[in-house]
C-alpha cells in the first residue's frame, strides 16, 4: 500500500482515540447517572419517612383531641381541628401512595413496603377513620368507652406506622450503600480512566511520536539503516512507513552522492574556467592595441582552452569581398601562405564565411578530403566562428589533429568570445575613425586660422612688392620710400600671427584650470598690444572635462586675437558666470562692425566662423554683437543639460 494511501475511517488515528473518549464517558456517565439515581431515590425515601412520621403524629393528636371530647364537649374549635387532622392523614396517605418526583417523594418500590403501606391505609380507611368519623359525629361528650377503643385502634396504627418506616429506613440504608459503592466506582473509573487513556494515549500518540524522534535523531546522525514499525493502518502507521520511503531513498542518495558530487565539482569547475577565460579575455581587449596584437592574444587564449593543435584569425575586406589573414597559430608555413588571402565561398573556411554561422568540419567523412590543404596536413576536425560586432567583421577558425565535438556550452562559450573580439576590433576601428575626424577638424581650423591671418597678410605684401617692384623700375624713389614701411609693418604682423597661431596650437591648461589659462592670455595679450583686458570670473559650478575647457580657451584667444587685429580698442572685459548653466561674455570698447548688415548679407569672418564651430562641438549657443562705433560683445552659453562633468 501506498506511503500516502487514504485509511479507512475506522483505523484512523481519530477514530481510535475519539471512540475511547466516548467508551470512557459513556461509563463516566452511566456511574454518574446512577449515583445521581441512587441520591434520587434516597432523596425520596427520606421525605417518605418524613411523611409517614408525621401520619403517626396526626394519629397521636387525634387520640389528644378526642381524649379532650371525652372528658368535656369542649368548644367548636376542637372538632375542626380533629376534621382537619383526617384530611391531613388522607391527604398524605393519598400523596405516599401516587409519590412526587419533583419534591422529590415516593415510598420505595419493594413488595414488602408495598404490603405494609397498603394494609395501613386499609386499617386507616376501615377502622381508625370510620371510628374517629363516628366520635366526631356524636354531639356533646364523646363516651369513653369509645374513645378508649379508639386510643387502642390508634396505638396500633401508630405501631404499624413505625414498622413501615423502620423498613424504609433499612431501604434507605441499603440504598445509602448502593450510593457509596457507587461513588466508589466512580472514584475507581476515574482513576482508571486516566491511567487508561495515559496508557492509550502513550501506545496511540506518546510510543509512535517517541520512536519517529528516535528514528529522526539516527537519521541525523547519518544512521540511514534505521526503520521504523509499520504494522499500524493508522496515521502513524503511515507516518512510519513514509520515514522508511524516505530512508530508502536516502539510502540510495547517500550511495551515489559522492558520485554527485564529483559530477557538480567538475561541472562547477567548468564554469570557473569560462568564467576565468571570459574574465581574462575582456581584461585583454580592455586594453588599447592594435588589431594584430588583439587577434594574437585571443587566438592563444582560444586554442589553449580548447586544446586546438591550430588556429587563425582572419578579417573581411568589404570592399574587394575577400579575407585575410590576420594570424595564426600552430599552421605550417605552406597553408598560412596559401591562404593568406581569399575569396569568399572559397575552401571550407571561406564557404563558411559566407553562411556568417558556426560550423564544425569533419575532415575524415568530407567528400573532397584529399583536396583539402587542412587534411593533408594531419587536421581531422576545423571549426569556423564568425567574429561578430554590428556586422560580421570576420571569423576565426580552430585546427584539431584529433576528431574533436564540441558540446553545446563549448559552443556558447565560443560565440560569445567572437562577440567579445568584434566588439573589440570595432571599438579599434571607431576609435581611429574618431582621431581621423578629430584631427581633420582641426586641420581645418588650422586652415582657416591661416587664411584668415597669414593668408590675408602674404597677399598684401604681394601687393606691396609689386607696387615696390614698379616703383624700383620707374625710379620714383619717394614711392620706394613710403612702401618699404609698409612692407616691414606687414612683415612684422605676419609674424605676430604666425606666433599667436602656434602659441595657441600649442596651449593647454594649467592643471586643468580653465581661470588660470584664460587668465595667462589675458596677460600675454596685455603685453603684446597694451589693451586693458580684465577678467571676472564666478565659478560655481562642477568642472568641465579638458575637452570642452580646451574649446573654451581657443574661443577666447580666436576673440583676442580678433580685437587686436580688428577693432582698436581700448579695454576688453572677459565674464565667467559658472552656475548650472555656464555664460561666457568677451567684450570690448573698439570700432565695431555692423553684423546685423553682414548676417542679411549672409557674409562672415573666418574668425566668427572658427569660433562658432568650437561653440558647437560642445553644444553651446554662440552670438556675437557689435554696431558701428560701440563696440563688439561675444557671449557664449552652454546649458546645463548639455555640460560634462570632468
Amino acid at each position: 500500500m501506498n506511503a500516502w494511501q487514504p485509511l479507512a475511517s475506522g483505523k484512523t488515528l481519530s477514530t481510535k482515540v475519539v471512540g475511547a473518549l466516548l467508551a470512557f464517558l459513556a461509563l463516566a456517565l452511566l456511574a454518574i447517572g446512577s449515583t445521581l439515581y441512587l441520591s434520587w431515590q434516597l432523596e425520596g425515601s427520606a421525605a417518605a419517612i418524613n411523611d409517614t412520621g408525621s401520619v403517626r403524629m396526626r394519629s397521636y393528636r387525634l387520640n389528644t383531641l378526642f381524649g379532650h371530647l371525652a372528658n368535656d364537649a369542649g368548644p367548636g374549635p376542637a372538632r375542626a381541628a380533629i376534621a382537619q387532622q383526617l384530611d391531613l392523614i388522607d391527604a398524605t396517605l393519598a400523596q405516599l401512595d401516587q409519590g412526587d418526583p419533583q419534591r422529590p417523594l415516593f415510598l420505595p418500590s419493594t413488595p414488602r413496603i408495598r404490603v405494609e403501606f397498603d394494609l395501613l391505609v386499609r386499617d386507616w380507611q376501615t377502622q381508625l377513620r370510620p371510628a374517629a368519623v363516628g366520635m366526631l359525629s356524636q354531639p356533646g361528650i364523646v363516651s369513653r368507652p369509645a374513645w378508649q377503643g379508639f386510643e387502642a385502634q390508634a396505638e396500633r396504627f401508630a405501631a404499624d406506622v413505625d414498622a413501615l418506616v423502620r423498613l424504609v429506613e433499612r431501604d434507605s440504608e441499603r440504598r445509602t450503600l448502593w450510593l457509596r459503592g457507587s461513588q466508589l466506582v466512580l472514584l475507581a473509573l476515574a482513576l482508571l480512566g486516566t491511567l487508561g487513556i495515559i496508557a492509550l494515549m502513550h501506545w496511540l500518540i506518546l510510543g509512535p511520536v517517541t520512536r519517529l524522534n528516535e528514528g529522526m535523531a539516527r537519521m541525523k546522525e547519518c544512521d540511514f539503516g534505521v526503520r521504523l514499525p509499520a504494522g499500524r493502518e493508522d496515521e502513524f502507521g503511515q507516518l512510519a512507513r513514509a520515514f522508511n520511503d524516505m530512508a530508502d531513498r536516502l539510502t540510495a542518495l547517500y550511495r551515489d552522492l559522492e558520485a554527485r558530487v564529483l559530477a557538480k565539482t567538475a561541472s562547477l569547475e567548468e564554469k570557473n574556467r569560462e568564467l576565468a577565460m571570459l574574465y581574462d579575455s575582456s581584461a585583454f581587449l580592455r586594453d588599447a592595441r592594435t588589431v594584430d596584437a588583439l587577434c594574437d592574444g585571443m587566438l592563444a587564449r582560444i586554442c589553449t582552452y580548447f586544446g586546438a593543435d591550430g588556429g587563425a584569425v582572419r578579417v573581411f575586406d568589404a570592399v574587394r569581398g575577400n579575407v585575410h589573414l590576420v594570424s595564426h597559430q600552430g599552421l605550417s608555413a605552406r597553408l598560412s601562405t596559401d591562404e593568406h588571402c581569399m575569396k569568399v565561398g572559397q575552401c571550407l573556411c571561406g564557404e563558411a564565411a559566407g553562411q556568417a554561422q558556426m560550423v564544425l568540419h569533419d575532415l575524415r567523412g568530407h567528400a573532397r578530403k584529399e583536396s583539402l590543404q587542412c587534411y593533408r596536413e594531419g587536421f581531422e576536425s576545423v571549426s569556423v566562428l564568425p567574429i561578430r560586432g554590428h556586422t560580421v567583421l570576420g571569423f576565426f577558425n580552430l585546427h584539431f589533429r584529433q576528431a574533436r565535438v564540441l558540446a553545446a556550452r563549448e559552443q556558447a562559450l565560443l560565440e560569445t568570445l567572437g562577440q567579445l573580439l568584434g566588439v573589440a576590433l570595432e571599438h579599434l576601428r571607431l576609435a581611429a575613425r574618431e582621431r581621423e575626424m578629430a584631427v581633420s577638424e582641426e586641420r581645418n581650423l588650422m586652415a582657416q586660422g591661416l587664411h584668415d591671418s597669414i593668408a590675408q597678410g602674404l597677399n598684401y605684401l604681394n601687393l606691396q612688392v609689386q607696387m615696390l617692384d614698379e616703383s624700383v623700375r620707374e625710379a620714383r624713389g619717394d614711392e620706394v620710400a613710403a612702401i618699404l614701411p609698409n612692407l616691414r609693418s606687414g612683415l612684422n604682423e605676419s609674424y605676430d600671427d604666425v606666433r599667436e597661431l602656434l602659441h595657441n596650437f600649442r596651449t593647454r591648461l594649467k592643471e586643468g584650470d580653465l581661470v588660470a589659462s584664460i587668465d595667462a592670455a589675458l596677460e600675454k595679450f596685455r603685453r603684446q598690444t597694451g589693451i586693458n583686458a580684465e577678467l571676472a570670473a564666478d565659478i560655481d559650478g562642477a568642472p568641465f572635462p579638458p575637452e570642452q575647457q580646451l574649446q573654451l580657451l581657443f574661443i577666447v584667444q580666436e576673440a583676442l586675437s580678433n580685437i587686436r587685429k580688428h577693432a582698436h580698442a581700448s579695454k576688453v572685459e572677459v565674464c565667467l558666470h559658472d552656475g548650472p548653466d555656464f555664460e561666457l561674455t568677451i567684450r570690448d570698447n573698439g570700432i565695431g562692425f555692423d553684423a546685423a548688415n553682414m548676417a542679411r548679407q549672409g557674409e562672415r569672418h573666418v574668425g566668427m566662423h572658427i569660433m562658432q564651430e568650437r561653440a558647437q562641438r560642445i553644444a553651446a549657443d554662440f552670438q556675437v554683437a557689435s554696431t558701428p562705433g560701440s563696440g563688439t560683445v561675444v557671449a557664449l552659453q552652454l546649458h546645463h543639460t548639455q555640460r560634462c562633468t570632468a
